[in-house]
């Protein structure tokens, strides 16, 4: 395929990391210079102005920031028969395709940095054959109905940030009690994002339920002291924005 990338942040960088090697001709912003110069230094991506992007390509990845969108989109000229992949969680799609027309906005898709490698949990709202064709190869792509429902989904995902951050802090307890750190860490998210894959939570929660259990007697003084009650609040006030 013959893919431009309009923005070229941690995202959008990631995706092209993720694609390089499936040989596509690759045109990428440079907008962002060190990393359009290091892709371009590392995948041979072609580097040109917005426009020359436009112009080089059948299917866009537009990876803008809220607020330069608009204003980027609005100054270029887009033909029928472009595809445009929107890679931006705060606008609609309609709101792009105002700014893209009479290319064809498929669909909003929201990776993780893990896309790079491969093995990122993809959500995706809108048309899917080509989120399949171009990331669905070595990700997990999840559709989703619709934009509000997609929306529900972001809140939800910010679960990780949390879980990482108790990971790493039990991390840095264990290496207080004198554990070598690097190992430490290892270890126990070794231990988490293995439990995790290997069985849904409820059968992996009951396999951790041992009365008197270390991890039982952990979760139980956990939630005593409101950790699931602050994540649904949580969860409701970033739904509410």
């Amino acid at each position: 395929m013959l893919i431009g990338i309009l923005g070229l942040g941690t995202i959008a960088t990631a995706v092209v990391e993720g694609i390089a090697q499936d040989g596509h001709q690759i045109t990428v912003s440079e907008r962002s210079a060190a990393n359009a110069a290091r892709l371009a230094a590392e995948h041979g991506v072609t580097v040109a102005p917005n426009q020359a992007v436009v112009d080089a390509s059948d299917v866009l990845i537009v990876a803008l920031t809220d607020d330069i969108y608009e204003a980027a989109l609005g100054g270029l000229t887009f033909r029928e028969g472009q595809q445009v992949i929107s890679l931006m969680g705060g606008p609609s799609i309609a709101a792009v395709q105002a700014l893209v027309s009479p290319a064809h906005v498929v669909a909003k898709v929201l990776p993780f940095p893990s896309i790079a490698q491969g093995g990122s949990q993809v959500m995706a709202c809108g048309e899917m054959a080509l989120v399949t064709e171009l990331l669905g190869a070595r990700n997990s792509i999840f559709q989703i109905g619709s934009e509000e429902e997609l929306h529900h989904w972001i809140c939800a995902q910010a679960v990780l940030s949390p879980a990482v951050l108790m990971v790493r802090e039990a991390a840095a307890w264990l290496a207080e009690q004198g554990a070598e750190p690097v190992e430490s860490e290892r270890f126990l998210r070794e231990l988490v994002g293995s439990s995790l894959l290997a069985s849904p939570c409820d059968a992996t929660l009951r396999a951790l339920d041992t009365p008197g259990g270390y991890n039982q007697r952990l979760r139980q003084h956990m939630v005593e002291t409101g950790m699931t009650s602050r994540l649904m609040a949580g969860l409701v006030k970033l739904q509410q924005g």
